[in-house]
């Protein structure tokens, strides 16, 4: 199963080319330390959440957007040695000094995936999500998701993917824990639908909200799903 390396990262909207810019400088490198996927999404339909969202998960500052991004690897050893490269080649070093944004206040972690649907193809949108859920109910959110993906798979979308909190951190500003306001027994999920493009998600979307197979007792939520944060993304970068 495929292994993701998650990021959530608040970049200022007048950067955005410059953001795109430096991020494609960086696929060569990536490449050669072993991540076999690389993707940096834009903010397009980021709500606003009661509780929490993307923007106070990574304490989003005005005239900023949120960029969804993750590497793939095929296992975690994969992912533990590109890590070592990259802590100790000079190159990284200079890209760090040159990021356009605020690297403090940007979420990484390692996630393992427990639900992968779909054989993808080209993408044009993709819907983000990050939830706590109680690591006890980490199969019965396995199988919720295994059926939840063919729904989605079924009314347009090409992939899905759902990751299980496997290396996640605390962070000095902030962090994935915080930002699903994960409580001790919770673990973190980061996941994402794929879609070949925005028109297509919004029409599926209404489909799925309308079929019968996503009906369940409330009384039997394996989360909360208040705390769940959510967004649709652009792909400015899909290497």
């Amino acid at each position: 199963m495929t292994y993701v390396e998650g990021f959530v990262l608040a970049v200022p909207a007048n950067a955005k080319d410059a953001y795109r810019e430096h991020a494609a400088d960086a696929v060569a490198l990536f490449k050669e330390f072993g991540v076999r996927r690389h993707v940096e999404c834009w903010g397009d339909d980021v709500p606003v959440g009661k509780v929490n969202d993307f923007r106070t998960a990574v304490q989003a500052k005005e005239g900023e957007e949120i960029v969804f991004s993750w590497f793939e690897y095929p296992d975690r050893a994969a992912r533990d040695a590109a890590t070592a490269k990259m802590m100790s080649d000079p190159r990284m070093q200079a890209m760090g000094a040159a990021m356009p944004f605020d690297g403090q206040r940007m979420i990484v972690a390692g996630f393992t995936s427990i639900v992968e649907e779909g054989l993808g193809g080209s993408m044009g949108y993709t819907d983000g999500f990050l939830v706590a859920v109680p690591a006890a109910n980490r199969d019965a959110y396995r199988a919720l998701a295994e059926k939840a993906a063919i729904v989605f798979l079924d009314h347009g979308a090409t992939r899905v993917l759902e990751c299980w909190g496997d290396d996640v951190p605390d962070g000095k500003v902030t962090d994935y824990r915080r930002a699903a306001h994960a409580e001790a027994d919770e673990n973190i999920v980061f996941s994402w639908i794929e879609w070949p493009d925005k028109e297509t998600r919004v029409a599926g979307w209404d489909k799925i909200m309308a079929d019968d197979r996503m009906r369940h007792d409330p009384a039997d939520q394996c989360f909360d799903g208040k705390r769940m944060i959510y967004g649709g993304f652009a792909p400015i970068l899909d290497a």
